[in-house]
């Protein structure tokens, strides 16, 4: 992978981001995303955050090997304090971590949001916990993707800022309103294989001296909803 050929989840996350925005990548790595963003025409100005030294070295080395410098800005910042007024950002993409880290770095730089139009987040777990933080902070779910790549299989959430009064049922942050709606042989995939590793724990707790009867419950409570997720038919 690189900036001219990036991964299929990436490259997922790059086609959702909207023709002339002005990008912030935070967790940019190399800046592969905004980088191919550019190269491709699509953008034309874009913050690359990083918060470890390293990788904002490995994005300064890229940038200036393509001669992307003032188009691509890095930055050695936390989170959304890459962001600075004058760059005057309007999209938000962060991909590759865990959906409560994505949810605390947006909670703590809630400052930066005021005028960001749109996040494209891909979190490689806790979706349901990053889905209930966009809820709670008025972020309306536009779309989502999921795709395979690897034997891993992602999923993409795109939001945007809302003043219309919403509320997804925990159904829906477990699973995803747009998911729900167009269930694939992806979405399917990746909740059956959820399904048979809890059956496995679940017959390791059952083996217990005592087992956890109340945690089996728990566990058993939520395979129903995803066998109902997964069904051929739409709740």
């Amino acid at each position: 992978m690189d900036e001219k050929h990036l991964s299929a989840r990436l490259a997922c996350v790059a086609s959702l981001v909207p023709a002339g925005a002005r990008v912030a990548d935070i967790g940019s790595d190399h800046a592969y995303l905004p980088a191919a963003l550019v190269l491709d025409g699509k953008i034309d100005f874009a913050i690359a955050g990083e918060v470890v030294k390293g990788p904002y070295e490995n994005a300064v080395h890229e940038i200036k090997d393509h001669q992307l410098e003032g188009q691509v800005i890095p930055r050695l910042a936390d989170g959304l304090a890459a962001i600075e007024p004058a760059d005057k950002v309007d999209t938000i993409t962060i991909a590759g971590m865990g959906g409560s880290l994505i949810a605390s770095i947006l909670e703590k730089g809630k400052d930066k949001l005021t005028e960001i139009k749109r996040l494209v987040l891909q979190p490689n777990v806790g979706e349901s916990q990053l889905r209930e933080w966009l809820m709670n902070n008025h972020y309306q779910i536009m779309t989502e993707k999921i795709i395979e790549e690897d034997n891993h299989i992602y999923e993409i959430i795109v939001a945007e800022p809302s003043v219309v009064p919403f509320k997804y049922s925990k159904y829906e942050l477990d699973f995803g309103p747009f998911l729900l709606e167009n269930k694939g042989p992806i979405f399917k995939k990746k909740w059956q294989e959820y399904l048979q590793r809890e059956a496995h724990v679940i017959d390791q707790m059952q083996k217990a001296q005592q087992p956890p009867v109340k945690k089996i419950n728990e566990i058993n409570q939520f395979l129903s909803q995803v066998k109902e997720a997964i069904a051929d038919d739409n709740r």
